[in-house]
């Protein structure tokens, strides 16, 4: 039971279909501009590094995958590209993940640069598992936000998608770290992976909602040929899956960010938008160099990988506005439910 949702309720939303799928999407439209408005906030995602320590089995930069070209961004070339995107107000810093000193030095280093020379942009990091003490370092640094996506709720479904030196146990430790250590905290998982059930999803709501998270981003699950899990997957079930995992987190989480992510745009040329009508607040454009853009490719058909940084805003203002949204720009957009929990 979720604040008055049952667990039966919430399967019951992720299988609507139709004019039942259209009312719930309708619904969770009117749950989030009454909480937190019609407006549409921005993320530029800087893919800054896809040197990777770990090896998913459903991910494209695994450190097992010899045929990607593997890149790390200069510090100059990371803050070129803030500058870039300086009017969205907002950025991801994010890259494979990398635990040795020289990775997290570098990475306190780059944030501490960009609110020095851009006191206004909003930070968040995504840059994986680290040790309690090096998101403390993060946190001083003035980054704010960290995302840390879990990919699935249940422990055995877990050890499914990944090898076993990766432990369940220690990314769910990661997210109570970052939440004690005072950043707003998102997560998010891969919606129709192999192996996973719709009561899978359902218990993902419910985890979201037990950790009281502050921000979501997940997405259709898309395979990468260079990717041991390949199992062929319905896009169009995905795509209905993820929206109405979308509305049904609004229901239950009312003033939450969630992204309407760039895997939804991959399996359909509208994904974005329907997100964002399915009850999502937040885009998250690709300001990666278009010179690195092809080798951060987690997952096949990554849309936008031969656009520049400006290509991507003007696209996105159009997508946003079609929707009958408010895009806004030069402000963070940070989550209501962390400020009406803290």
């Amino acid at each position: 039971m979720v604040k008055g949702i049952c667990t039966s309720e919430i399967i019951g939303y992720l299988k609507a279909e139709g004019k039942e799928q259209k009312e719930l999407h309708k619904k969770a439209c009117s749950v989030r501009d009454k909480n937190i408005l019609s407006n549409v906030y921005f993320r530029g995602i800087i893919e800054f590094s896809n040197e990777c320590d770990n090896d998913c089995f459903y991910c494209g930069i695994r450190k097992s995958n010899d045929k990607v070209k593997r890149y790390s961004m200069t510090k100059g070339e990371i803050l070129n590209a803030v500058k870039e995107c300086a009017d969205y107000g907002s950025i991801v810093l994010q890259s494979g993940e990398r635990r040795d000193k020289e990775f997290t030095d570098f990475v306190v280093d780059v944030v501490s640069s960009i609110k020095k020379l851009f006191p206004d942009i909003g930070i968040t990091l995504c840059v994986g598992e680290q040790s309690r003490e090096v998101y403390q370092k993060f946190f001083d640094a003035r980054a704010h936000r960290y995302l840390l996506r879990i990919e699935t709720s249940d422990e055995g479904h877990y050890s499914k998608l990944h090898p076993t030196e990766m432990s369940f146990e220690n990314r769910k430790r990661c997210l109570i770290d970052l939440k004690e250590i005072g950043f707003q905290v998102g997560t998010g998982v891969m919606i129709g992976s192999p192996f996973q059930t719709v009561e899978n999803l359902a218990s993902d709501l419910e985890f979201f909602n037990d950790i009281d998270i502050d921000m979501v981003g997940m997405g259709p699950f898309i395979s990468h040929e260079q990717a041991p899990l390949k199992e062929s997957t319905d896009k169009s079930e995905n795509l209905n899956l993820g929206l109405n995992m979308i509305s049904a987190l609004r229901l239950m989480m009312p003033d939450i960010n969630i992204a309407s992510t760039t895997a939804l745009q991959a399996v359909h040329p509208y994904g974005r938008e329907l997100g964002l009508m399915a009850g999502a607040n937040v885009i998250m454009p690709l300001v990666t160099p278009k010179k690195y853009r092809r080798d951060y490719q987690l997952y096949d058909g990554k849309p936008c990988i031969d656009e520049s940084a400006k290509d991507c805003l003007g696209c996105i203002v159009k997508r946003v506005k079609s929707t009958g949204l408010h895009p806004v720009f030069h402000e963070w957009g940070d989550s209501k439910h962390f400020f009406n929990r803290k």
